[in-house]
């Protein structure tokens, strides 16, 4: 089975925010329609999807009743704060976000854990000001080394094999500490994905993976030189190609 890859876009105290399906396997149906769904249900939109029961009924027709039997390898949930649209592939299914606020997949990760204790499950969770890597088993040793807090990002980005050798930085400059939070993150999301790519025994086992990655990065370079700057502008636009490379 596939991954499942999601990306809720936020912006607070404006209309426009998004939640889009970057990719699903065939056992998750999102249908094509513009059903607002609240913010705090997506949490319970990730654990449906995972086929784990939700406390409180989700009566949104934007997800269809799936196989039950195949739940996804992992479930990927990407959060941008600060922007309300990507300029994403057409063929991603995009819905408005109603009342964005803050959530945790918790609740999903107790889920993964209780019904896979026994297994290697990998449950990943970052935040900007919280880093919380939960793993068990074989999982564990493979992200042991992989750098979450921003001191050990700062140092990881210049070392030779770092995204500055190879990204067009265009406007941005790496001695700016806005545009080191933004190039940090995308950092991360790069170390990731070189590690499933290395480690593909970690996507063969039966129990599903959880990855939970709030990124702030745009926000804060929006709040330091405006939305309408070039710098913003640039990092939206390597934003987009970046998770688009990494969806793949």
């Amino acid at each position: 089975m596939a991954a499942l890859a999601l990306l809720a876009l936020l912006l607070p105290g404006v209309l426009g925010n998004e939640f889009s399906v970057l990719r699903s396997p065939e056992s998750v149906v999102f249908r094509d329609g513009k059903w607002p769904i609240p913010g705090d249900r997506i949490p319970d939109v990730a654990a449906l999807s995972m086929g784990f029961s939700v406390e409180e009924d989700l009566s949104w027709p934007g997800l269809a009743v799936g196989n039950l039997f195949l739940r996804p390898r992992a479930t990927v949930l990407v959060t941008v704060k600060g922007v309300d649209s990507l300029a994403l592939l057409k063929n991603v299914v995009s819905y408005p976000l109603e009342n964005a606020v803050p959530f945790s997949l918790d609740s999903v990760a107790n889920s993964i854990h209780t019904f896979f204790s026994e297994e290697t499950p990998v449950v990943l969770q970052l935040a900007p000001s919280e880093e919380r890597v939960y793993m068990v088993g074989k999982a564990n040793s493979v992200f042991e080394d992989l750098s979450v807090t921003l001191r050990q990002l700062h140092t990881r980005l210049y070392q030779d094999n770092s995204i500055l050798s190879s990204l067009p930085l265009n406007s941005l400059n790496r001695n700016n500490d806005v545009d080191l939070l933004f190039l940090s993150e995308l950092q991360v999301l790069h170390d990731i994905s070189n590690l499933l790519s290395r480690h593909k025994h970690l996507a063969k086992d039966h129990s599903p993976d959880l990855y939970s990655l709030e990124l702030a990065g745009l926000d804060e370079i929006g709040k330091r030189y405006g939305e309408d700057s070039q710098q913003f502008k640039d990092a939206s636009q390597i934003l987009t190609d970046f998770l688009q490379k990494v969806d793949k």
